[in-house]
């Protein structure tokens, strides 16, 4: 029997991970609690909060920047699989879980015909020890259901090879026997190295550091912003014995009356001077552009327009940075994907295949850009300048890799154009 560490050392190591994750969805929903230095704050203000939504920003413009397409030579049928379970949904899901929280989870399970089923379970509730060699688990826990009110597990797995134990409030439920040789819980690992095996997070402690900066700046600029609306003025000399004015009516009223004293003295009035918000935009411009640095953004993701509308070409270029982070996490969650269709195919099949056997299996994806119709044209004119020097070297699988076009819908869409035009010329 294999060593394994077990459920109470997994429950152990989910309860110090947990807040980290629980954490940075707070930043990603925008409900992170920023500290305040509480040195310009007036008190009736001390209390008011802002929020920037750039680590949202962050997040989802690498995680709607990857779509799925499917598997080629899919011989073992997972692209029915992953059809069978929404996987727009469940795709999407998984991999903004995943760069959030840096992993994950497929939670794998039959329905009540055999046919496997796939929920996505965030890092919050589920943990493991990791191969190294195969990235699958040894051995895996996720809590299934929590109670509402107090946040605890009331129904919690345990994932062996071979078997899952159903927990209900502590106690043993049940054991589903299976046939396959890994644990039902596969995790989907954004951007893992030999000292973090289990990933990085998409919103980084810079991230994080850099969006509270911003937001105590926005803080700041509604502060200044009232005494920028009305400025702070001053009356010298006014006698003891006048009557005292409304602080608003003496800020709101277009004109004010003095009258002289019994030694025809009167009192002098003044503003102080008016305060202006280009440091306070200056400066949270400086944290936008340093945020940029960090997620491979533009100012203009960020809410600064600093230029006017540009090229596809142009835009791309721009996002250079972001492309590669996009195609790299690809690369990551294609073999993630891979390992939960092969579970859930062993799964389904009642049979342990064999890993090797899915090595020709792999996983396709539409372009990071889409290419616009000046760079479909250029496209194809490169392709065939390239084919008449090497022919069938571009065929219609390449083409459609390269500009996200189905080539059963480009056929389908060019013999209806053909067949319209015969049909008006007749």
């Amino acid at each position: 029997m294999a060593d394994y560490k077990g459920l109470p050392y997994l429950k152990n190591k989910l309860e110090l991970k947990r807040p980290r994750v629980l954490e940075r969805y707070k930043y990603y929903d925008m409900k992170n609690r920023v500290r305040d230095f509480n040195i310009s704050t007036p008190p009736d203000l001390r209390y008011w909060f802002s929020c920037l939504g750039w680590c949202g920003t962050a997040v989802d413009s690498i995680a709607d920047r990857m779509n799925f397409r499917e598997f080629k030579n899919d011989i073992f049928g997972i692209n029915e699989i992953f059809q069978m379970n929404s996987s727009d949904i469940f795709l999407d899901s998984i991999c903004k879980g995943a760069l959030i929280s840096s992993c994950d989870f497929a939670y794998i399970s039959p329905d009540d015909n055999g046919f496997p089923r796939l929920q996505a379970i965030d890092g919050g509730n589920a943990t493991g020890e990791l191969d190294p060699i195969t990235n699958l688990l040894t051995e895996g826990y996720a809590v299934l259901e929590r109670n509402s009110d107090t946040g605890l597990p009331t129904l919690e797995a345990y994932f062996l090879p071979y078997e899952t134990q159903y927990y209900l409030r502590g106690e043993l439920l049940r054991t589903f026997k299976h046939s396959v040789p890994y644990p039902l819980l596969v995790p989907v690992i954004y951007r893992p190295d030999a000292s973090r095996p289990f990933g990085r997070s998409r919103i980084s402690r810079a991230c994080m550091s850099l969006m509270e900066s911003a937001i105590r700046t926005v803080k700041r600029s509604e502060i200044s912003a009232e005494f920028y609306s009305y400025p702070q003025k001053w009356v010298a000399g006014l006698s003891q014995d006048a009557e005292q004015m409304d602080k608003w009516k003496a800020s709101m009223s277009s004109l004010l009356a003095f009258t002289k004293d019994s030694d025809n003295d009167h009192p002098v009035v003044g503003q102080f001077q008016q305060q202006t918000m280009a440091p306070h935009m200056e400066q949270l411009k400086m944290f936008a552009a340093l945020f940029a640095g960090e997620t491979g953004l533009t100012l203009d993701d960020l809410g600064f327009v600093a230029s006017n509308p540009s090229s596809a070409e142009s835009i791309k270029a721009s996002h250079e940075t972001l492309r590669l982070t996009a195609r790299k996490a690809q690369s990551y969650f294609g073999t993630a994907f891979l390992n939960i269709g092969m579970v859930a195919a062993c799964l389904r099949d009642n049979y342990a295949f064999n890993r090797s056997v899915f090595y020709r299996t792999t996983a396709s994806w539409y372009p990071v850009f889409e290419p616009d119709y000046a760079a479909l044209s250029q496209v194809g004119d490169g392709a065939i300048k390239i084919n008449q020097a090497v022919p069938g070297f571009f065929d219609s699988e390449s083409l459609s890799n390269m500009t996200g076009i189905d080539p059963a819908e480009g056929a389908g869409n060019v013999s209806e154009i053909t067949s319209g035009a015969l049909q008006e010329n007749t």
